[in-house]
């Protein structure tokens, strides 16, 4: 590797988050998520309870003889089990230290936090997007349909997809969401999908976030 390719990872690394700070300005940043428009005749499906309660179903690792991949941005995500296939842009921190969300005008548009690992590397990587906005549904409003076993995959700039499995999926309320169990390292590739759910008012939006839990299962 370069000294100007090393320097830069080293300043990748530094700049990274450790997952309990993310689980801060997750919880808070999300904000800017669940607050979608709420307003037609059926809401966004909501996990069922054989894909729940993640404690139980807990992380394995990754694929046995499958190791973590180096440092890519992603650049796409596809989730064919209910035909999401949408563009991923990076979101950092807002100046008064949230999340940003993608631009609520594009509903076919999903963000990596960069504070987390990159999709595929060793660790948790976080994607969030809107489940929708005052046009109608978007790119993740379908996201508490999905049931174990269904897959996400990502493509990252390193032309690598990282394909992984959901082990399990959940509805938290915003003001109780347990930030550990959602965003701890399991010491293997892992990724959380989010996006908002539970119930909706429109003095306070979505009262809580549905979360896919993932594990690293193939690459391409």
């Amino acid at each position: 590797m370069y000294d100007s390719e090393l320097a830069e990872e080293e300043e990748r690394h530094r700049r990274r988050a450790p997952w309990g700070v993310i689980a801060l300005v997750l919880l808070t940043g999300l904000a800017l998520i669940r607050n979608g428009s709420g307003e037609f005749d059926v809401g966004p499906p909501q996990p069922a309870s054989a894909a729940s309660d993640t404690r139980t179903a807990g992380g394995n690792g990754a694929a046995k003889g499958l190791a973590p991949l180096a440092y890519s941005v992603p650049d796409r995500v596809a989730i064919p089990g209910i035909q999401v296939d949408a563009p991923v842009m990076p979101v950092g921190l807002d100046a008064d230290g949230w999340v940003d969300a993608p631009p609520p005008e594009d509903p076919n548009l999903a963000g990596w936090f960069t504070g987390a690992v990159a999709p595929g590397e060793k660790g948790t990587a976080v994607v969030v997007g809107h489940v929708d906005n005052q046009q109608g549904p978007a790119v993740f409003y379908g996201l508490g349909a999905l049931k174990k076993g269904n897959r996400v995959e990502v493509h990252r700039q390193d032309g690598k997809t990282a394909v992984f499995e959901i082990y399990g999926i959940e509805v938290f309320e915003k003001d109780n969401f347990p930030g550990d169990r959602v965003y701890a390292s399991k010491g293997s590739p892992e990724l959380r999908v989010i996006t908002c759910g539970g119930g909706f008012s429109k003095q306070n939006g979505y009262d809580g976030n549905v979360v896919a839990f993932a594990r690293l299962a193939e690459v391409r």
